[in-house]
């Protein structure tokens, strides 16, 4: 690893906020560790095939989603990290054009959710998804959240609560020439 390692303490600072019997846990990472960081950089490399390199978890920006101000859930399967979900709130990215679309900006009640991902094989089996999902959104309500939001492919946010709103739809969203929905739900 780069430079990165010289900031990076061994071993990641997590709290398990649910178990399993089938040593399925979900942890909230407080301060991220070496141990972790190349398992979270190759789950993302599966990322930059849907989304390009950009929009991806990098050694360059994973402090920037990992730390104390965040939300960082990840999901351990046998002792192995199987898919990360994390929250930021939504002033983190008050210089993106498109925040300023959200009237909650600057009111500190909305935590943007910036990735949630899944390695393909536990997409859709034993709950995985699901229950890392509802503890996210259950911890950002306890944070002090009132919304939700974040950008899905087109159609996918109606399959979110009835009180989810799309605020925007971005035709081209950072290149991907698919339409991109910016929606917003009350927790």
């Amino acid at each position: 690893m780069k430079q990165l390692s010289l900031n990076i303490v061994n071993k990641s600072n997590s709290e398990i906020v649910a178990s399993s019997s089938y040593d399925y846990k979900i942890e909230l990472i407080k301060k991220i560790g070496s141990d972790d960081i190349d398992n979270i950089l190759n789950i993302s490399k599966d990322l930059s095939k849907i989304y390009g390199k950009r929009l991806i978890i990098s050694e360059d920006n994973i402090l920037k989603y990992f730390n104390k101000d965040t939300l960082p859930f990840i999901a351990r399967y046998k002792n192995k990290i199987i898919g990360y979900i994390i929250g930021v709130p939504l002033e983190y990215f008050s210089q993106e054009s498109w925040s300023h679309f959200d009237t909650n900006i600057n009111k500190k009640n909305t935590i943007y959710t910036y990735a949630f991902f899944m390695k393909k094989k536990y997409r859709k089996k034993g709950g995985f998804s699901k229950t890392l999902k509802m503890i996210y959104l259950n911890w950002a309500k306890k944070k002090g959240f009132k919304y939700v939001s974040g950008h899905v492919s087109e159609g996918i946010s109606k399959k979110f609560s009835k009180n989810t709103e799309i605020i925007k739809i971005f035709p081209n969203w950072y290149g991907l020439n698919k339409p991109y929905e910016y929606y917003r739900r009350m927790l």
